[in-house]
Order: C-alpha cells, then sequence, then structure tokens
C-alpha cells in the first residue's frame, strides 16, 4: 500500500500505560499520509524528552484497536519481536513497584492507556499489556469512521480533508456548524444551529489611568482571532489583562479607559449591533425567586421583539443548549430561598440568559468562576457542545485542569499585559519546551503555565527555599518569573507561530464579509409591563424581605395601638394623640429599611441587564415604582386601619381615607430615599448605617420635640425641617384629624382643633393645607427617583459609587 507524505505537525499528548502510576507527555510528529484507496490514515512517531515514553514497532502482531472519538478509528501496531521484551520489563516494573514504600509509586489496579483528540475528553481504553518502550519508532494508524469531525486544528492538519472551513466561507458568515454531539439537545428536541462569525484583533492595546503601578498599559499589541464553531481562551494570572481585553473585543471598556489598535468582525471594523454578540459577566445576578424556565422567558420578553410563542421557542433552544432541561422547573434559589441550583448551574443559567439572542459571538469572563471540578468539567463539556452547534466562543480562565485543557481550540496566555503565546492549545506545550520551560511531569498544563508566568510565585519559593525539593522537573521554579516571561515573550514574537498568526489575521481582513444587523428590540412600553409583572411575582415570593415586612409593621401597629388606645376626644388628650401620630409615621418608616437588602438586589440586576442593552434606567424605575405600588399600599391599608381604629381618631370615611393615602405617600417617599441611598453606597450596611442616621435627623426635625417656629433657623428649619418627609406627613395627618373640629373648654366657651393643636404642633388653619402637603410628598416621591435616574444614567455604568470612591482614596493615599 503505497503512502504519500502531505505535512508534518508537532502533537504533544499524554500516554498512561498499565505498570506506571502517572501519564507520560510525548510529542508527537504527525505526517499526513494518503492511501490509494483515499481513506486517511496518521503516521506518529514518538520523539521522548527526558523521563517520557516512546513506542516502538512495525508489524501487525499486536494489535490494540479503538474508538479514537466519534468520527476516528486508531490502531496501534508493534513488533512481535519486541513482545517477549516488553513482557520482561514490564514484570520488572511490576516487582520493583510492588516493593516501594511510597504509595504514589504502587502499580495502578486499572490498566488504561489515554490518548486525546484536541476538543475531547479523554477517553480510557484498555490495554493488552504494559510495556516500557525505550527506542521511539512507532507508528499508529487512524481510519475516518463516524460522520462529522469538529474539533482541535491539529487534527485538521492530520487530515487530507481539512475541517476546519474555509477563510472565505468564515467571513461570509455561511460556515456549516460543525456536529452536535449525541444528546447534546435535551429531551432529545434538535437544537437549531447558531451562526458564527469570526472575530480578529491586531495591535490591541488598552490604557488605564492608575490601574497599573509601574505602566498605565492594561494590554499591551495582542494580536489573534477566533472562528465559528471554536473556544478561544485567554489564559493569564490574575491581573494579567484578561478581562480588559475581553471587554476590549466586546466593546465594552469603561470611559476611563483608551483602546489602540483594531478589531475585525467578519473582516470588517463596524461596532457589533444589538443582538449579534452576548456577554457573560463574571459574577452574574440572577432572581432566586423565579424557576430557571420563567427567569429565562421574561429575560427574552426584554429583549427580544415579536410574538410571545416565538420567545418561548428561543428559551427552549437555550434551555437545550446549556443542559438545563433538568433544571427547567426548578427556583434559581440564593437570597430568601434554602434550597436551589448549585453555582455551576446558576452559571449555566446566566450564559442561557445571553443565548435568548442567539449570539453569533458570545463572550465570557471566567465561566469557571467559583465551580470545583466536576462542575468546572461539565461547563465546559457544555459550553464545547455550545461552540458545536456553530457559536463563537472566546472567554478568560485563571486555570484549568488537564481534561478541562484539552477541550480548548486555541489560548492566548498574558502576563502583565504581553502576549506570550496565541495559537493552538497543544502547540503551546511546545512553545513552552522550546523556550526551556518544559512541562513537568504529573502536572497540569494550566497550572505549569502559571507557575512559568505568575510573579506572585517569586515570593513562595523564596519561603520554602530551604526545605524544596529540587529534583530537576520543575526548571521554571528556579528562575526569576520575570526573566522567564522575557524569555517566553521573546520566544514567541521570533516562532513561526506568531508569524501565523499575522498570517491569518491579514487573511482575516482581506476581505469585509456579511455585516452583521441587529435583531431590534423590545419596545419601551412591552418592556415597562414585563418588569411589572416581574416585580410583581417576585414580591408575592420574597417572603423574607416582603411579606415578612408586612408583619413587622402589623406587629409595630397593634403595640403602638394598645399602646394609646382609649385616649378619647377631651382637650387634654391633644398632646397624645400628636405624641401617637409622631411614633406611628417615624417608626414605621424607620421600619421600612428592612427592604434594603431586596432594592440593592434589584439594582444588581439592572445593572447586570442594563449593561446588555436589556433595560433602561427609566424603563427600571418606571416597572419598580409600578411594581411596589401594590405591595406599599397594602402595607399602608393595614397599618393604617389597625392604628386608626385602636387609637380612636375621628369616626369619618373621607378622614380614614386620607389618613391611608398620606400614609401610602409616606411609604413611597421612604422607598425613593432607600433606593436613592441604596444607590449611591450599594453595600447593605453603608446604607443601613446612613438611612437610619437620616431618619434619626428628620424625626428631631418634624416639629414634635420643638415646634417648627422655635428649632433654629440655620440647618434644622432651613433646610432640615422642609426636606424631612416626616413633616409633611405628620402636619398632613394632624390637619384632617383636628380641622373643623371643636373641643369645649367649660361649659361656656369652645375653641377650634387649630387652636387647641397649634402649642404642640405647627399647622395651618387652611382647610387645604393638608392636601398641598399630600403634593409635597408625592413631589418628593417623584424627586428621589429622579435623582436615582441620574444615578442609574450616568453613574452606575461607570461603576461608580461611594463606598468604591472610599476605598480607591484610601487605597491612593497607602500607596503614597
Amino acid at each position: 500500500m503505497n503512502n504519500k507524505v502531505i505535512g508534518h505537525k508537532p502533537w504533544i499528548k499524554y500516554l498512561k500505560f498499565k505498570g506506571f502510576p502517572h501519564p507520560y507527555p510525548c510529542i508527537f510528529h504527525i505526517c499526513r499520509t494518503q492511501r490509494v484507496e483515499s481513506s486517511h490514515s496518521l503516521a506518529l512517531s514518538l520523539f521522548p524528552r527526558r523521563d517520557s515514553l516512546s513506542l516502538s514497532g512495525g508489524s501487525t502482531s499486536f494489535r490494540s484497536r479503538f474508538v479514537f472519538s466519534s468520527s476516528l478509528n486508531l490502531t496501534i501496531t508493534c513488533e512481535s519481536s519486541k513482545m517477549e521484551e516488553i513482557q520482561s520489563q514490564s514484570d520488572l516494573y511490576r516487582s520493583s513497584s510492588s516493593c516501594a514504600s511510597s504509595p504514589t509509586s504502587r502499580v495502578p489496579s486499572s490498566h488504561f492507556f489515554y490518548v486525546r483528540k484536541p476538543g475531547s475528553l479523554r477517553q480510557p481504553i484498555s490495554f493488552e499489556d504494559s510495556p516500557e518502550w525505550d527506542d521511539p519508532d512507532a507508528r499508529m494508524e487512524y481510519e475516518a469512521g463516524g460522520v462529522g469531525g469538529g474539533g482541535g486544528d491539529s487534527i485538521n492538519d492530520a487530515t487530507a480533508t481539512p475541517i476546519s472551513p474555509s477563510l472565505s466561507k468564515i467571513n461570509s458568515g455561511s460556515m456549516a456548524s460543525p456536529h452536535v454531539p449525541e444528546g447534546g439537545g435535551g429531551g432529545g428536541n434538535a437544537v437549531r444551529k447558531i451562526a458564527g462569525a469570526s472575530i480578529a484583533w491586531r495591535d490591541l492595546t488598552v490604557t488605564m489611568t492608575g490601574k497599573r503601578k509601574y505602566s498605565d498599559k492594561v494590554v499591551k499589541s495582542s494580536n489573534g482571532y477566533a472562528f465559528p464553531g471554536t473556544m478561544t481562551v485567554i489564559m493569564g494570572p490574575a491581573k494579567s489583562g484578561k478581562s480588559t481585553l475581553l471587554r476590549a473585543l466586546a466593546g465594552r471598556l469603561p470611559p476611563s479607559a483608551k483602546m489602540y489598535g483594531e478589531v475585525f468582525v467578519n473582516g470588517s471594523k463596524s461596532h457589533m449591533p444589538y443582538g449579534s454578540y452576548g456577554y457573560v459577566e463574571r459574577e452574574t445576578e440572577l432572581i432566586g425567586s423565579l424557576t430557571v424556565r420563567e427567569f429565562l422567558y421574561y429575560s427574552a420578553l426584554l429583549q427580544l421583539p415579536g410574538f410571545l410563542f416565538q420567545k418561548r421557542g428561543v428559551v427552549e433552544d437555550a434551555i437545550q443548549a446549556m443542559s438545563l432541561s433538568d433544571y427547567a422547573n426548578k427556583l434559581i434559589g440564593g437570597h430568601c430561598y434554602m434550597k436551589g441550583l448549585r453555582s455551576g448551574e446558576r452559571r449555566r443559567v446566566s450564559i442561557a440568559r445571553e443565548l435568548v439572542m442567539r449570539p453569533h459571538i458570545l463572550f465570557i469572563d471566567e465561566p469557571l468562576y467559583h465551580l470545583d471540578s466536576v462542575s468546572a468539567l461539565l461547563m465546559m463539556v457544555t459550553l464545547k457542545k455550545l461552540a458545536s452547534m456553530g457559536c463563537t466562543l472566546v472567554f478568560t480562565i485563571y486555570q484549568s485542569s488537564t481534561e478541562v485543557f484539552g477541550l480548548f481550540d486555541r489560548i492566548c496566555l498574558l502576563s502583565n499585559g504581553n502576549t506570550l503565546f496565541f495559537g493552538e492549545t497543544l502547540a503551546c506545550l511546545q512553545h513552552f519546551s522550546n523556550a526551556g520551560f518544559p512541562c513537568p511531569i504529573m502536572q497540569s498544563p494550566s497550572d505549569h503555565f502559571l507557575r512559568a508566568i505568575n510573579t506572585d510565585f517569586d515570593r513562595i519559593i523564596a519561603m520554602c527555599k530551604n526545605w524544596q525539593d529540587d529534583n530537576g522537573d520543575f526548571s521554571a521554579v528556579n528562575m526569576d518569573t520575570a526573566v522567564a516571561i522575557r524569555t517566553l515573550e521573546a520566544t514567541y514574537k521570533s516562532s513561526e507561530d506568531a508569524a501565523s498568526v499575522e498570517t491569518m489575521i491579514f487573511k482575516l481582513t482581506e476581505r469585509e464579509g456579511t455585516q452583521l444587523k441587529s435583531k431590534g428590540k423590545a419596545g419601551a412600553a412591552t418592556r415597562v409591563a414585563v418588569l411589572t409583572w416581574r416585580s410583581l411575582l417576585v414580591m408575592s415570593r420574597e417572603w423574607k424581605y416582603y411579606w415578612l415586612r408586612l408583619i413587622l409593621y402589623m406587629i409595630l401597629t397593634l403595640c403602638i395601638g394598645t399602646l394609646y388606645s382609649g385616649l378619647g376626644h377631651s382637650l387634654s388628650s391633644v398632646a397624645t394623640r400628636v405624641s401617637a401620630v409622631f411614633v406611628f409615621v417615624s417608626f414605621a418608616s424607620l421600619l421600612g429599611i428592612a427592604g434594603i437588602p431586596s432594592l440593592l438586589k434589584e439594582i444588581k440586576i439592572y445593572g447586570s441587564e442594563a449593561s446588555n442593552q436589556h433595560s433602561g434606567a427609566f424603563v427600571f424605575l418606571l416597572g419598580q415604582f409600578l411594581g411596589s405600588i401594590p405591595f406599599l399600599f397594602l402595607m399602608s391599608i393595614s397599618s393604617s386601619l389597625v392604628f386608626y381604629f385602636m387609637v380612636g381618631l375621628r369616626d369619618d370615611f373621607s378622614l380614614l381615607m386620607y389618613f391611608v393615602l398620606n400614609f401610602f405617600m409616606c411609604l413611597l417617599v421612604n422607598e425613593g430615599l432607600m433606593l436613592f441611598i441604596a444607590c449611591i453606597w450599594r453595600d447593605v450596611y453603608w446604607s443601613t448605617l446612613t438611612l437610619i442616621s437620616i431618619h434619626v435627623i428628620m424625626m428631631l426635625a418634624a416639629g414634635h420635640f420643638r415646634i417648627r417656629n422655635a428649632l433654629p433657623k440655620p440647618v434644622w428649619t432651613y433646610p432640615l425641617a422642609y426636606i424631612s418627609f416626616h413633616t409633611y406627613s405628620i402636619e398632613g395627618l394632624l390637619e384632617n384629624e383636628y380641622l373643623g373640629e371643636v373641643f369645649a373648654v367649660g361649659e361656656v366657651r369652645s375653641i377650634s382643633g387649630y387652636e387647641a393643636i397649634r402649642g404642640d404642633y405647627q399647622i395651618s388653619p387652611d382647610t387645604s393645607s393638608k392636601w398641598r402637603n399630600m403634593l409635597v410628598l408625592l413631589a418628593m416621591a417623584f424627586g428621589y427617583r429622579l435623582i436615582v435616574y441620574v444615578l442609574l444614567r450616568f453613574g452606575l455604568n461607570k461603576n461608580v459609587s461611594a463606598r468604591l470612591l472610599l476605598c480607591h482614596r484610601k487605597n491612593n493615599s497607602s500607596s503614597r
């Protein structure tokens, strides 16, 4: 059978043999061959570095055939003459291992051989023997089998027909999506493909003042690209510029940052319109009182135009794409709920929310953030399935296990903003080996990368220098990290990998492809209606912050009512009635501070939705205002009725209705004040402390402890007495109670209610004054929300808060 060599490329893999306690990294040199029958095969020769294994063989006497992936069959052949030598060496290794005292050197009970294709999971394969070969001369062959390829570029280079699409198809956006793994869509339903888009960046530099200690450049001259149907990961230690680079590619840099360089989408520099891309933050706020399906459905209503049945379809597609079918009707949990989804499932829900728009490109900041090893592997398998549907995935990651690392297609390695490597994940191992930092045995590739380029390890090495066992495997440990970074950067810049990246970027930008178009937005009226209905649903389920507040209001009202019950309508009871009204308004308003956590959560949810253009400041405030009206009115009417009849105020229905409306306006103002303070601090502790202080000051200036005319003019009268909503609420309630009332003084003389109360509280003799106080309360309720609108519109999007400003100023002073 004639073979023709068509190409050659290094490929690094890990092998594990029976009798050996750990896998061994080997460099496979892949030669593409083509048979006469037009099938394809691979000829692999293993060139081992120190402490690695090698295969040898040529005949077909010993053969172990196994499935390499869903589309490839791999055959291992070895010489029969070598079998006796192999067997004897294996027996010697077993005998030596069984005598070892260290548990790590004992022979494992299971015998497996691991070979992984780029982009596939590591599959355990039964092996007939556990040889220890010394001479590198092995031959492996594979035959095409199954349907579809998909996966890594190393395999593409090793086949006669490349799996990756042509550049023209990538730029035009008409790329045929890779094969979807079996069972990818839950419930056996087929998941619709997603039209991906290519993205490339050239000489991308981002500067931010004060972000770095020695330089303002957070990202320095970065080059790279991402194809549809692939996963491109941006990896590096903390503060290396990963998230900044991701935000720069997505066009979401803060105003304080400046970007230089070029970003191309489908070969064009045009800005990505709404709905063409998705961005998932590192920490995304979810609504715990909604189920997964409800949460995604409301997100679809906020994002998409069109009819309801169409939005239900995209929600189900997103649920299937992220493997959430088993959790679709389960509460997300958290917040008020003890049970709910685990961290990995919640992370998938946050990604599914962006998939509702079916974006061409999906940016994810730390998809494995706070996930254990099992959840991390499940997350990456799910993302790999999503990429196989055609979506272009670009995300950041700090570190990963070996299994997760094998799923990546390309890696962009950063350190202090410098690009140390960009290319295929497997070629990154070869790059480190060429630079003098080969990956040690029994170490994850990502751990090895971070160990070599993370300057924080220098401090650790200095601490353990006296007792560290230098066995020669960790070649980068004994070198200063800054030197290692410069070596890796210089090696990369002069390598063929950097040249191939520039060539690929040139080809991607050589011709403009299909322009991405906006998919449209839901109307403002639709968004207000959706947010209002969602707020009502959340309030009906959030017992801890809504129904518990109602219970506390009832308990407080009952306590005040029993304390001031049976006052009567005599002239001597006037001062006591004033005290009762003051205590009711002041303490009920103070008790409303218990709603701060729920308001802060709503603001965080708004921030997450507004950053992706799902909502706006006006839409959010109007929806939140309309949604809170029924709950606040329920609290006002229930508390007012109990207090009104227990204290024994005037028996008149119109006066009762005014009392209810006045207290309702008081709660609206208090809710607006809490929203205003929560937007400033965005922290429960500081918001609560500030609100308590404000309420105490307003109570002192309300005119009960000392009437308003007797208060000191500066500060207490102007402006405190006039900006305190307690003043207008209490004054209106007392005018409602005493104006028009006549009190008898002795048997022949009587005085009006205004004359009876003016020594205890300052009110107006005009009967319409109480309605003016009501209008003032209404104006204050809208005024606070107007201030909140300004803060949300111009402050929240810039990530500005009083707490962050204080922390920033403290850090600057300490650094000096």
